[in-house]
């Protein structure tokens, strides 16, 4: 059986069958792959393509947990589980991640347990590779790089942006680094065991649902291990609305995260809502002042204006820094992408930072409706 958490939201996962903790681990034991899927009709198919086609030794199950969506997800998911004897599809009513994986694992059959999403691409030979990691490292979850491609301009000038320190700072499962213990990793192949002591993902987490779990299954003694040459393709979203949407969500439940569990903030998180209060104003101060020599203001109140004008120096001096990435990821980008990246860049600090800004208390799991 498995263990309850004491965090509010977990949702305890029944056994089946229930692993023993001290299970052996090795490559070609069977393997059972979960992947919460919405809204994911432009992707699903060549997303299970990518778990199917692995050269696993081992005997491999995939889960779908179909939410809600609006589009043609679950005929596609019906048709592959009907098409395929390996792949069976499993309902999610709420729609979200955390309680989608949840229910995928509570019919899965094996002691190892990958997460897959379906904007994600596994590359050849990833289940192999990241099995041999938990037996070789001991490590409760392994997880590599979130390798962001992108097929339309806009994509690839997200993908840059997702894969550069300049656009989500030094963050080893977006920019890459060597292999060794970690706070997260991009999705995880787990110990079937530990996902269970620990009560599985707290389902009160829109987002972040993760590096949350990851905390607590660290918390819980558990190694995570970074692997870098397990890197997954991504596919980035497509429009502006759909980036900022989602840098937006990403800024705001870092915050619950930062409140749920204190001392996990660094500079990287604090850096995108500095900005936008920096950008914000200084605009501000430097419109007021301009107003006011325009209208002629004189003696003090004109030195006070000429003081506020001065804080246009912080939207100028941020958007000088981003047309300088953009020069210099030029030499890697094509035209078309080079020219939509000052403005992706923009979004996603821009989101993430008044996303974390406006964060609601009323967000943290079990105080309050969820504002988001």
């Amino acid at each position: 059986m498995s263990q309850h958490s004491d965090a509010p939201g977990v949702a305890a996962i029944a056994s089946a069958p229930a692993p023993a903790p001290s299970a052996d681990i090795s490559v070609g034991m069977p393997i059972s792959i979960v992947m919460p899927v919405r809204n994911e009709e432009r992707y699903l198919a060549e997303a299970v393509s990518h778990v199917l086609s692995q050269e696993y030794p081992g005997e491999l199950e995939l889960v779908l947990a179909v939410g809600p969506s609006h589009d043609r997800t679950a005929d596609i998911a019906q048709r592959i589980a009907a098409a395929d004897s390996r792949v069976a599809v499993v309902d999610n009513p709420t729609g979200k991640i955390p309680s989608g994986v949840n229910a995928a694992i509570k019919v899965c059959r094996y002691l190892v347990v990958a997460r897959v999403d379906g904007h994600s691409l596994l590359p050849p030979g990833y289940l192999s590779a990241a099995v041999a990691a938990l037996a070789e490292t001991g490590a409760v979850n392994v997880g590599g790089i979130m390798a962001a491609e992108g097929v339309t301009p806009f994509q690839r000038a997200v993908a840059w942006a997702m894969t550069s320190p300049f656009g989500v700072g030094a963050s080893r499962f977006h920019t890459g680094g060597t292999a060794g213990p970690a706070d997260t990793v991009y999705l995880g192949v787990f110990r079937r065991a530990a996902i269970e002591q620990a009560g599985g993902y707290n389902e009160s987490f829109l987002v972040a649902e993760d590096w949350e779990l990851n905390h607590r299954l660290r918390l819980a003694g558990g190694l995570i291990w970074f692997e870098p040459a397990l890197r997954v393709t991504y596919r980035p979203r497509a429009s502006v609305g759909a980036l900022g949407a989602q840098y937006f969500r990403y800024g705001r439940w870092r915050r619950v995260v930062a409140r749920q569990h204190a001392g996990t903030i660094n500079l990287r998180y604090l850096a995108p809502p500095a900005a936008v209060v920096a950008v914000t104003a200084g605009t501000v101060a430097g419109i007021a002042g301009a107003s006011a020599l325009a209208a002629g203001a004189a003696g003090p109140a004109r030195a006070l204006a000429t003081v506020a004008v001065a804080g246009f120096a912080a939207p100028l001096g941020y958007l000088g820094g981003v047309l300088a990435v953009s020069a210099r990821a030029a030499r890697e980008l094509h035209p078309a992408a080079t020219a939509r990246l000052p403005l992706v860049l923009a979004t996603m600090h821009a989101s993430w930072g008044t996303g974390f800004l406006t964060s609601p208390r009323s967000l943290i799991p079990g105080q309050g409706r969820d504002g988001g």
